[in-house]
């Protein structure tokens, strides 16, 4: 479970801003080169975005790792356009929110992953929606985590062929029940369909099958590669352990093993496009989602005591510099002219959405005015004006609703400003081991107005509430699970938690679109199980690279209750069947639900899954 995340964010286009930019602290979209569209381009080129999920800087060979196993991504770092100053969100679903609307996860709602605030906004559009009005087809395969019911699924973001797990990860409380990474059951479309083999080799056979068919229809396409791995629970075939279970050096030799796995996936993608032909016609980018997860054991400063992490204090979930610098590596078909060099500019996970905008041509929306910035001329050319002193704003928060100064990070270049107390010039310092803040007071005031500015822009749409949508065609039968319970406390997010029966509690935030009569069910175990409260539910199997799930406890039920808008309903009769049922009658707009299941001893906790319906 991830326990923290961090937000990047560029200050962007506000009135208020002016006269920072014109003072040269920032610079904005408006002021810098960018083309309307991509001149050079005779045809849409096809895009592959590949995004791994915990792998960080320092988890490749390139960079610097001497154990790590990574020849394809190594030579993918060779051929492409790199980018060593890149940053993104510090967990999951913040970073594929600003990924896929070039917007900032505040902005958009998804400041965690769990506790619904990891829906990506429908107020903003998506990356694959806007490619899709570009002529694209475009095809997700692997982690999305940006919301499983309507209107946040993928398939309702643009999304024309979709086979995910559900949540943030395999064997979270949204995923299919019992995945452990092998032989998985995902979902084609919304469908739940069983798959044969690892997770990744999964991902990427599917995305490599999506690729063949779209290029025989001669139709550009968008492929989103989004690998669960090498995320906790740290499975993978054993062979893959092995390369390292003797390595003393070795922080944790199953996510090596993963990593290794992925590159060989990558391989096995990369003569695929050579089969094809594509290399000639598409751009392929590659980036991880946050800092590493378990390349690196560290001490209580955040130091590497064991493993590797490219000299970076911190690691995922922290607001230092591991926490959410990682790799962007871009490679351009040869007719784009575009050098293969690195470049130390500034650049944020809210830049790829403009910037692809540009590089295929799409028309810009006038209306349209993202906290990203398209880095095109840069790319063109080797230099652009408004990334010069450009400022990128990161908080880390994990609430309700986000908290001002909450393990706050400004940067501008090589310097860091860290919770309005620490200061950092990581060229002197990469490590962050000293705070040269009483030395550099103005630079500091400076960064410290530049948050203040921000929290002002941004601090207004924070309130615009992510809702599920009930009532709607698109979504006959709402599932609701306890994994986007708005709670005080840690939702039960993971299936070990469902099966230990945890005590928890807490709403889902509901909009309904249609009034009229509804039914709502309340399961102990995901309705397709057909499994009673009382019923308990065998162990997992065993699986490569951990533990079986544990035996799936019963609960002995006395009285079920549900809290929906202004109505409160009880029912203390004995279940018939395997749930709890309520007919209610809804207006139409929001309503919050909120469920209560006591137990023969007493103890109350919210039903885990529910199922709502209009009759």
């Amino acid at each position: 479970m991830e326990m923290l995340q961090l937000n990047t964010y560029e200050i962007s286009g506000k009135a208020f801003l002016f006269a920072l930019v014109c003072g040269g602290i920032i610079s904005l979209n408006s002021c810098g080169d960018v083309p309307a569209e991509a001149s050079w381009a005779s045809k849409a080129p096809n895009i592959i975005l590949i995004i791994t999920d915990d792998q960080g800087y320092g988890d490749l060979g390139r960079h610097g790792n001497e154990i790590i196993q990574t020849p394809n991504l190594d030579r993918l770092h060779d051929q492409s356009v790199r980018f060593t100053n890149f940053h993104v969100g510090t967990t999951c679903a913040p970073t594929r929110a600003g990924l896929m609307s070039g917007m900032n996860c505040n902005r958009v709602g998804a400041w965690h992953t769990i506790l619904g605030r990891s829906f990506l906004s429908a107020r903003f559009p998506a990356l694959p929606s806007a490619l899709k009005e570009s002529g694209y087809t475009t095809g997700i395969f692997g982690k999305w985590h940006l919301g499983d019911n309507y209107p946040f699924r993928p398939q309702d973001r643009g999304f024309d062929e979709v086979l995910i797990h559900g949540g943030g990860g395999v064997g979270q409380t949204p995923d299919y029940w019992n995945n452990d990474y092998f032989d998985d059951t995902y979902f084609r479309n919304g469908v739940p369909e069983k798959q044969e083999g690892y997770c990744t080799d999964v991902w990427f056979d599917e995305a490599i099958k999506f690729i063949e068919a779209k290029t025989e229809m001669d139709q550009p396409f968008f492929c989103y590669l989004s690998t669960n791995a090498p995320h906790g629970p740290f499975h993978v075939p054993q062979q893959f352990i092995d390369l390292y279970k003797d390595n003393s050096e070795v922080p944790n030799p199953n996510f090596y093993g993963m990593i290794t796995n992925i590159d060989e996936n990558i391989g096995k993608l990369e003569k695929t496009l050579e089969r094809l032909d594509l290399n000639k016609s598409t751009i392929l980018i590659f980036l991880t989602d946050n800092g590493t997860a378990a390349g690196a054991d560290l001490n209580a400063e955040g130091q590497v005591e064991k493993g590797f992490n490219a000299r970076m204090r911190g690691k995922k979930g922290s607001e230092y510099e591991g926490g959410h610098r990682v790799p962007l590596f871009m490679r351009f078909p040869e007719a784009m002219q575009i050098a293969v060099r690195s470049y130390n500019d500034l650049v944020s996970y809210n830049d790829i959405f403009p910037t692809i905008r540009d590089l295929v041509g799409m028309p810009q929306d006038p209306q349209s005015n993202f906290d990203g910035t398209s880095f095109i001329t840069l790319l063109k050319t080797g230099a652009q004006e408004n990334l010069k002193n450009r400022i990128l704003i990161t908080d880390t928060q994990r609430e309700e609703w986000p908290v001002k100064y909450k393990n706050a990070c400004v940067m501008r270049d090589q310097w860091r400003l860290i919770n309005n107390r620490e200061l950092y010039y990581l060229t002197d310092d990469p490590a962050q081991q000293h705070n040269v803040i009483d030395q550099n007071k103005q630079l500091a005031d400076t960064l410290s107005q530049a948050y203040e500015d921000w929290w002002s822009d941004i601090e207004p749409d924070f309130h615009f509430a992510n809702r599920i949508i009930v009532g709607k065609e698109q979504e006959s039968v709402t599932l609701l699970t306890s994994h986007d319970w708005h709670s005080s406390q840690t939702s039960p997010w993971n299936q070990g938690q469902i099966r230990q029966a945890k005590i928890d509690n807490g709403a889902w935030l509901l909009q309904v679109h249609r009034p009229g009569t509804y039914f709502i069910r309340l399961h102990r175990w995901p309705p397709y199980l057909d499994e009673g409260y009382a019923d308990s539910v065998p162990e997992g199997e065993e699986v490569s690279g951990g533990m079986p799930a544990v035996e799936g406890k019963g609960i002995s039920i006395t009285n079920a209750k549900i809290s929906i808008g202004d109505q409160m309903m009880e029912n203390n009769k004995s279940i018939e069947g395997k749930y709890f049922e309520f007919k209610v009658d809804l207006d139409a707009g929001p309503a919050d639900l909120q469920t209560w299941i006591t137990t023969s001893d007493n103890v109350e906790r919210g039903a885990y899954y529910v199922e709502l319906a209009s009759s």
